[in-house]
């Protein structure tokens, strides 16, 4: 598996639009909830026109990834739609300004793609169920793998792992799966032993609460580099930034 996932020298440029904290997430969440504690459920589908709380979510992630350079104000103006586009597109989601159940799935809004989808579950299981050891693991593996690639890209390494510790066909625990023979060239080269910074910590945190912008994938490669004839062979889901995502 060292040849399925090889990962090429990445460039220590981090996109723009670092995460905030998760303290500082935690209590702007908190008071969302407080101002529309429904929110979720009676703006499931969010369109230029709606506002509140929800609306504010959708606007603080799209400027923390940069696409949205307003005012985080809970209004879906023009500006929120262009960008809600600009993100769809990129995730390669239909481009309709609209945000529905795909669209929530992929910004990683759990609880508001369950009211949609009319599940009471919280996402894929959250990271409670983990202990910080696993955090800083994950964090350390999203930094060695991914660190040049845009946040929505580290996530996405970390939600590989997610998926390998849910499959019958891998270990069952974060440690298991990134520890596991061959599987990540960060871990044979060393690389996984350097200091994560604080955005692989929040896309750790994302990938462990249930965001998974792969939609499911269990593997992942950069092309220009990968050897493996294998590899090439699964099928691909989506591309983000210098990997390809598979099944």
């Amino acid at each position: 598996m060292k040849k399925i996932l090889a990962i090429g020298a990445l460039t220590f440029a981090l996109a723009a639009g670092v995460a905030v904290p998760a303290a500082a997430f935690a209590v702007q969440r908190a008071q969302d909830q407080i101002a529309a504690p429904t929110a979720a459920v009676e703006t499931a589908v969010l369109r230029q026109g709606s506002k509140g709380g929800e609306v504010k979510e959708v606007q603080r992630r799209l400027k923390q990834w940069g696409y949205y350079t307003g005012s985080v104000d809970g209004i879906f103006g023009s500006n929120t739609k262009k960008a809600v586009i600009a993100f769809q597109k990129k995730n390669g989601l239909t481009a309709d300004g609209i945000v529905g159940k795909s669209t929530y799935a992929a910004l990683g809004m759990n609880d508001s793609y369950n009211a949609l989808n009319g599940s009471s579950a919280s996402g894929h299981g959250g990271s409670s169920n983990y202990t910080s050891s696993d955090l800083q693991l994950m964090a350390k593996a999203i930094y060695a793998e991914g660190r040049g690639e845009s946040y929505t890209g580290q996530v996405a390494i970390g939600a590989v792992i997610m998926n390998r510790v849910k499959s019958p066909s891998f270990p069952n625990t974060i440690s298991g799966v990134i520890y596991q023979k061959g599987a990540f060239t960060a871990v044979s080269d060393g690389q996984i032993n350097l200091v994560p910074d604080q955005t692989a910590y929040d896309a750790a945190k994302d990938a462990m609460n249930g965001w998974d912008p792969t939609y499911g994938c269990l593997y992942y490669y950069n092309p220009a580099v990968a050897t493996s004839a294998w590899i090439f062979n699964r099928k691909t889901v989506t591309v983000i930034g210098k990997h390809v995502f598979a099944i």
